[in-house]
């Protein structure tokens, strides 16, 4: 009897190895990008990258895989090996808001999908494109009442928060506006440009380059505050929508079923990536927020994104299919 006691304990420390993560990362890393090359949750994918390539010494490799508002890139992911070395790096929609607005989904946000990392917050703007008669947001409520269903809007895809900006703008200031989803914001911002689309809401790091060349009208920020990157400025709440508040985020998440010890370690590890001065330096330029949430509190962000973009879903009926 003692014999095996002894066996036993002498077991416990090898069995406890067996089964803590291994260190991370110990293999390349693929993040999902569910979105295509150029806009702002691929900028910043890519900045992370080069970040954690520093960090780790080990390769990190972006792949996008864009389709279904970002269903696609995040169904990859949940259906990887939840060993740590497959991640997703995604805007709301499909961990927050894809699931209110199409009637299938391939995967359940809530098991499938482990939130791991706030990674930046950006701001989102109003645009319009520079040949249409709006200087102001009162001008282009002005403009859309006297024409209903006649402006466009583009977006990122179905149930973007750049879509349901639009969405809550429209219900908000009391205007008819035909949307246009695109397979992501820079197709969207071509489109833009070129007088298209009448107006857009974008993400600030993927519509900053285009505003500083005067290629689109900025016409004001959907926050509650003042992007310090453009201070002059105003929110949609000053500009005559009090109450207005639309703000964009990227997080990091891994297959449902990764050890929470590992998410913990892979949480630490970009946590720690995210405090590089010249990470923080290339997120500031481009109108970013370098996120600092724990796991826990992360997941708790997700879960009140849900239920905050839930109710413009209802607000404004929208739908993706």
């Amino acid at each position: 009897m003692h014999r095996r006691t002894l066996l036993a304990a002498l077991a416990l420390p090898a069995l406890a190895q067996a089964q803590a993560p291994a260190a991370w990362p110990n293999a390349p890393t693929r993040i999902i990008v569910p979105y295509p090359p150029g806009g702002s949750n691929d900028i910043l994918a890519r900045f992370l990258a080069e970040a954690l390539r520093e960090h780790t010494s080990q390769p990190c490799i972006i792949e996008n895989r864009a389709g279904a508002g970002g269903n696609v890139g995040a169904d990859v992911v949940a259906k990887a090996a939840p060993d740590g070395h497959t991640l997703l790096l995604t805007a709301p929609g499909p961990l927050a808001i894809n699931h209110q607005v199409y009637r299938s989904m391939p995967y359940d946000p809530a098991k499938d999908l482990a939130p791991i990392a706030l990674v930046a917050s950006v701001p989102i703007v109003l645009m319009v494109t520079p040949s249409l008669a709006a200087h102001s947001v009162a001008e282009l409520i002005a403009l859309a009442k006297a024409q209903p269903g006649r402006l466009s809007f583009g977006s990122s895809g179905n149930s973007s928060t750049n879509h349901l900006a639009g969405e809550l703008f429209k219900v908000m200031a009391g205007v008819d506006l035909t949307h246009i989803p695109y397979r992501g914001a820079a197709p969207a911002m071509t489109d833009l440009v070129a007088g298209n689309l009448a107006m857009m809401f974008d993400n600030m790091p993927g519509s900053l380059p285009q505003i500083r060349e005067g290629r689109v009208r900025a016409l004001a920020v959907a926050g509650t505050r003042r992007a310090a990157v453009l201070p002059n400025l105003p929110t949609v709440a000053e500009a005559g929508l009090p109450g207005f508040d639309a703000e964009a985020w990227f997080g990091l998440a891994a297959p449902g079923a990764t050890p929470p010890a590992l998410l913990q370690r892979i949480n630490a590890t970009v946590r720690a990536t995210l405090a590089n001065p010249r990470l923080l330096a290339r997120f500031a330029e481009a109108g970013a927020t370098a996120g600092t949430l724990e796991v826990e509190a992360f997941a708790n962000f997700v879960s009140a994104e849900r239920e905050k973009w839930g109710r413009v879903v209802r607000a404004s009926g929208a739908r993706a299919d």
